[in-house]
């Protein structure tokens, strides 16, 4: 194949070749129908294909075909499931088989920076690791059917807030660990076919035209081996664009994008090689597309069963105080909200769909009771606006005090997120929060249903028995609730993102969505857990936390070795027992901490989850292998993942904030860091550093008679004079020395100091 595109490349026009490197329309790329390039279709994703039918638009505005509406990242996420995230995948890609799709723009890979964030509810996480996890397993599902994806948004696409002139400040050890990390992990494990960079710009240019985004990471480091194409409207300045590395601009620019190419050859301003490259990166694609392409069918109801087990897996069971759940078959129950007959089950903007069929919630609940003369219904408050209809809420409280528990539904209406912009509070509508107190008047037994695309405040919280955290579940989301309420299922997910007690505890707060067209990520490394464990703040529900209707019980923590070298790979395991009396699945959780480090770090971090299946009484072994990058910190001096030497801590959690089990190993870097010692080094970071320490304390002994360096042996003195020595630099040290240290003497010892190794 690849010898046939570049002879084909051979025998493209200039124009032709510049032609490729745009779309033929607003979803297809061109064709060159005399040497047989065909034109392929890009369409949204990600929870399902939204393939407009006549007129086009980015924004889910015009009709579509009907697919099936899968939940939406947020909630998957909240699965931690690969298998099942999988599995979605390839019912995604035999759908875009069925309907002539070669491309499904996603997944969205994008860190969760703030629960504001407008399109949060298409984003899988605020954990890089997870995040990861989720979209490699995403990506596979989907191309394992012959269908590419993607990933996407490439790259600090974390507000929706001028997002298509923003300027993100971010430092690269931040940029490396948290905003870029998911995005990696996705390109070496999955090879998406495509990657589509963002609007907008990363310290300083816009995405679509930044080298060392597109080229040096992305393509010579991580090695992607397809395209990137543009978001929809994404590109500032073309050439600069193909120069750094993007391929495809999507959609037709109408010729103009091709003509400043075409004139960039000519001017001699651009190498024709570069277009070549771009072309050969873009056949590829075009025609792997193309020769995996086959006729299909599916059945839509099967499709249906699985949007209904990945909406099962993904709530949340977040309180379930006296265990008001599950709900009795033969209980009076009261249903109030509206949400329950018009259901919230997808985000908007350009990955909202067209459902093949869509639950009833309510009618979905009351297949469940055993007569529906046992359940009730109230609307309680209307969608439209947040204006309280006091009739309705007095029919509300009337039949919950008639009923032995009532569920609440409750949650975000469509105008409250969606794409293009973001959230100004985390709070529900007025009328639902006053609707939610008037009905804890007159009912003890009360369970809230929530439908939203990312966290909320919840202020009623004590006032009510049970939550359950549905997110934006898809278009199966009424039989899912159904089974997880009555106990025909067991909820097993777990939060992806922390849910804060109030917004101003968000880390990103004093500095989101920034000023102007410019936001710094002054927080840096300390998003979601890793703020909250840091700043040692109470979360309303912390990351990884989800209840089950069993327990759970961890034992027998072990590692392969106590020590190691960080080219070694360490293996965990552990035994989890179903200690109740139904059936379950648990998220075993790990976690890693470094005891001690001399860079800035979170207190712990993910770097390793399982999700398992146990009847009641079974117990299972679950088993982790480790490798140097679940131990690493990005070097900026090296520019590489490092290990410091020293103690580890293995960490076992149900919850960011319920560890069960920990285990200690020893870690010995095998990379030699040479640090440059100058003249303002300090006498503290010399004694720090085994490898200049004893040179540092022959220095200072021969300084015996030296008021200042005896005196800090003196009683009442030792403290302060430790102190002023530990942040001195050499050279004022040679300044208080009185003649005993001298310049010349001074250069010596700091080319000395440069003669030894460091491993700091």
């Amino acid at each position: 194949m690849k010898d046939r595109i570049k002879q084909l490349i051979s025998q493209l026009t200039l124009e032709e070749k510049a032609g490729l490197c745009s779309g033929l329309d607003f979803w297809h790329t061109k064709g060159v129908e005399r040497l047989g390039i065909p034109s392929i279709m890009l369409t949204d994703g990600p929870h399902g294909l939204r393939k407009q039918k006549g007129d086009s638009d980015h924004l889910g505005i015009m009709d579509s075909v009907p697919s099936t509406c899968f939940p939406s990242g947020a909630g998957l996420a909240c699965s931690w499931d690969r298998d099942l995230i999988r599995k979605v995948g390839e019912a995604l890609g035999v759908e875009c088989q069925a309907e002539d799709v070669g491309i499904l723009l996603g997944p969205a890979a994008n860190i969760k920076r703030s629960p504001l964030c407008g399109r949060n509810f298409e984003y899988f996480s605020e954990d890089p690791y997870l995040s990861t996890e989720m979209a490699a397993n995403h990506i596979a599902g989907v191309q394992s059917q012959g269908v590419g994806t993607s990933l996407k948004h490439y790259a600090v696409n974390n507000q929706e807030h001028r997002r298509m002139s923003v300027d993100a400040v971010v430092d690269e050890r931040t940029l490396r660990e948290i905003y870029l990390s998911s995005f990696e992990g996705a390109v070496k494990q999955a090879q998406p076919w495509t990657v589509m960079c963002a609007y907008n710009k990363v310290n300083g240019e816009y995405c679509s035209e930044n080298k060392y985004l597109l080229n040096d990471i992305l393509k010579e480091e991580w090695g992607l081996e397809g395209f990137v194409v543009s978001d929809w409207g994404a590109v500032d300045e073309r050439v600069p664009g193909l120069l750094a590395g993007l391929e495809l601009e999507m959609p037709s620019s109408n010729g103009a994008g091709d003509r400043k190419i075409v004139e960039a050859v000519r001017n001699g301003s651009m190498s024709e090689d570069i277009v070549d490259q771009a072309v050969e990166r873009i056949l590829t694609i075009v025609f792997r597309a193309a020769e995996n392409k086959k006729t299909v069918t599916f059945n839509q109801e099967e499709h249906h069963q699985l949007a209904r087990e990945a909406a099962r897996e993904s709530m949340v069971l977040l309180k379930n105080e006296r265990r008001i759940l599950p709900l009795s078959k033969d209980a009076t129950i009261c249903v109030i909200g509206a949400f329950a007959q018009q259901p919230r089950y997808q985000g908007g903007g350009s990955s909202r769909i067209k459902p093949m069929k869509l639950d009833n919630i309510y009618e979905e609940l009351a297949k469940k009771v055993s007569g529906q003369a046992l359940m009730s219904f109230a609307k309680g408050y209307n969608l439209e606006d947040d204006e309280i209809d006091e009739q309705l809420v007095k029919e509300a409280v009337e039949a919950a005090g008639k009923s032995q528990v009532t569920v609440i539904f409750a949650g975000l209406p469509d105008r409250y997120e969606s794409e293009a912009y973001d959230r100004g509070h985390l709070r529900i509508p007025d009328n639902q929060m006053q609707l939610i107190d008037a009905i804890a008047e007159v009912q003890q037994h009360i369970v809230v249903v929530l439908s939203n695309g990312a966290p909320i405040e919840m202020p009623w919280i004590d006032k009510v028995q049970g939550v359950l955290e549905g997110y934006l579940g898809g278009q199966a989301l009424g039989g899912a609730i159904a089974d997880l309420l009555f106990g025909d299922a067991n909820p097993c997910g777990k939060l992806a993102e922390t849910f804060p007690q109030k917004l101003s505890h968000n880390p990103s707060y004093l500095n989101f969505p920034g000023e102007g067209d410019t936001v710094e990520y002054s927080e840096g490394l300390f998003v979601g857990y890793r703020y909250y464990d840091k700043k040692e703040i109470e979360p309303l529900f912390p990351f990884g936390h989800g209840l089950s209707y069993t327990t759970f019980e961890y034992t027998d923590l072990k590692l392969n070795r106590q020590a190691m070298l960080d080219t070694d790979q360490l293996q965990v395991s552990l035994k989890v027992k179903n200690a109740g009396d139904v059936a379950g699945k648990e998220i075993v959780q790990l976690y890693v901490r470094d005891v001690e480090s001399t860079v800035s770090k979170a207190f712990k971090e993910l770097k390793g989850f399982s999700k398992i299946a146990l009847q009641p009484g079974e117990e299972k072994t679950v088993r982790f292998i480790l490798d140097k990058r679940a131990f690493a910190y990005y070097n900026t001096d090296i520019r590489d993942w490092h290990v410091e030497s020293g103690d580890y801590e293995i960490m076992i959690g149900q919850s960011a904030a319920e560890i069960r089990l920990k285990e200690t190993v020893q870690i010995q870097s095998t990379v030699l860091i040479r640090r440059t010692y100058t003249r303002n080094t300090t006498i503290g970071d010399l004694m720090a550093d085994p490898y200049t320490a004893d040179i540092v304390k022959q220095f200072l002994r021969g300084f015996k008679g030296n008021p200042l360096f005896s005196a800090a042996n003196d009683e009442g003195t030792s403290e302060m004079f430790a102190a002023i020595l530990k942040f001195m630099p050499l050279r004022a040290a040679a300044a208080f020395s009185q003649g005993a240290f001298t310049e010349e003497m001074l250069n010596h010892m700091v080319e000395r100091l440069n003669g030894t190794g460091s491993d700091m």
